[in-house]
């Protein structure tokens, strides 16, 4: 039978991991990647990463590695970027999956043809596969809301996308809009180089968690919780948050618009610090710009000279037609968070949120394409999977509301969740293998 010739775009750990696991069953996968190097965002000398040179992960080694694939025990236990960008080169030399790459190859449009391939079109050409993965990621274009604001701003707006180091902010006055990761990150580093304390603006707060609690790293303990049901969980851990550092309030933040483990928290060890020696003060949402000034919800202004917006990012498949991701990708169904409900030869590794690390989901995402288009795995049937799609779109609304709630996962309930899917995937199969995936060469040959 011909072996499944399988296009991944994008070459980062999504790619990679879905790349690996068609490899070790046999199959033929072509990865396509517009940088030069594997590694995706975390690959800081290409130009669209937003990565920066300070940035740490911020899930610990232990709970990021691949489980095919450990990080070097004499590691720190929050790498860098730099280093985890090395990680996945090494893990892509040692799966095979370097000679797969063609790099310096930027994918424009994915069709369905008329004889049930799919056709790959590139700046370098065409070509055609039997199935395809998409994992370009979703950090690619950031959310500019300046424009959104009344006023006009004399100063200097960019996006967190474009922050490599504080050097730009050297004496100026910064003014960093969010609450998120890269917002504080970029809040730190400035606040040792600005002119006056960095301010720090959001309109709703979230949790923040340092790297440590208790002598450990904050995200050992989420293994041994998972099997608790998230409210108990949230309650343990908000305990154990607010023993060891107390509220957001009580440094000068918004109180979080959501319990933990329903907003994605902030992971950071330094911001506290920064905030508690005046080094970054806290402002709620900006109302309007005034020439140099920033205006607030609670009416103070300050004079500002660079507006960092840490904003976050759109999701964006502009290689897909609306006919394959509907008028908004956030919205995107897949079964599993990862096969289209039209058509399963249509296959999403990291096109989700997950509450801990991405690369054990993308790892375990990947397994599940490649045990699928080897014919080791069946899905439910079209029905079964819009049933499954509606029933986790009610829990995870009733747990984050209206916040990406398609692309939401639990982590370790999750990859717990895709390892039993696998099993049933076989069961299936072995009640029916006519349903088993079968490429169109494949077909033909036995007519």
């Amino acid at each position: 039978m011909s072996r499944p010739r399988v296009a991944v775009i994008g070459a980062g750990a999504a790619g990679l991991a879905a790349a690996k696991a068609l490899l070790d069953r046999g199959l033929e996968p072509v990865v396509h990647e517009r940088g030069e190097r594997p590694g995706g965002l975390w690959v800081r000398a290409d130009p669209d990463s937003p990565a920066y040179a300070s940035l740490h992960l911020n899930t610990s080694r232990g709970r990021t590695e691949f489980a095919a694939f450990p990080m070097p025990r004499t590691w720190p236990d929050y790498p860098s970027a730099d280093l985890v960008a090395g990680y996945l080169a090494d893990y892509a030399d040692a799966f095979g999956v370097t000679g797969r790459i063609r790099f310096g190859t930027t994918v424009t449009s994915v069709e369905r043809t008329q004889d049930g391939r799919w056709e790959v079109a590139t700046d370098r050409g065409a070509d055609h596969y039997d199935a395809v993965v998409v994992a370009n990621g979703h950090n690619r274009e950031p959310r500019m809301p300046a424009a959104t604001y009344p006023g006009d701003f004399s100063g200097v707006h960019m996006h967190a996308h474009a922050y490599r180091d504080p050097e730009p902010f050297r004496d100026r006055r910064i003014l960093v809009v969010g609450m998120g990761n890269s917002a504080m990150d970029i809040a730190v580093d400035a606040s040792h180089v600005s002119r006056g304390p960095v301010l720090l603006s959001a309109r709703r707060g979230v949790h923040i968690v340092p790297k440590y609690l208790f002598g450990r790293p904050s995200d050992a303990a989420g293994g041994a919780l998972a099997a608790l049901p998230w409210r108990i969980r949230q309650a343990v851990a908000q305990t154990m948050l607010r023993l060891a550092v107390g509220r957001p309030q009580d440094y000068g933040l918004p109180a979080p618009a959501g319990g933990l483990l329903q907003n994605h928290p902030t992971i950071s060890d330094t911001v506290l610090s920064r905030l508690t020696h005046g080094e970054i003060t806290a402002r709620p949402g900006i109302v309007r710009f005034e020439g140099d000034r920033a205006v607030f919800a609670d009416g103070r202004s300050d004079v500002v000279d660079i507006v960092v917006w840490a904003t976050g990012y759109r999701v964006t498949l502009p290689f897909l037609g609306e006919r394959w991701t509907g008028p908004d990708p956030e919205r995107l169904p897949l079964y599993k968070r990862v096969f289209h409900l039209d058509d399963p030869s249509l296959a999403f590794v990291g096109l989700m949120q997950s509450t801990g690390a991405a690369l054990p989901v993308v790892e375990a995402q990947g397994e599940l394409v490649a045990a699928h288009l080897a014919g080791e795995y069946a899905l439910p049937d079209p029905a079964g999977c819009r049933r499954a799609v509606a029933r986790d779109l009610r829990a995870a609304t009733a747990r984050w509301g209206d916040k990406r709630p398609m692309m939401r996962v639990d982590f370790d309930r999750y990859v717990a969740d895709l390892s039993r899917e696998r099993a049933a995937g076989a069961e299936r199969l072995a009640a029916r293998p006519e349903r088993a995936f079968t490429p169109v060469r494949a077909r033909e040959d036995t007519r």
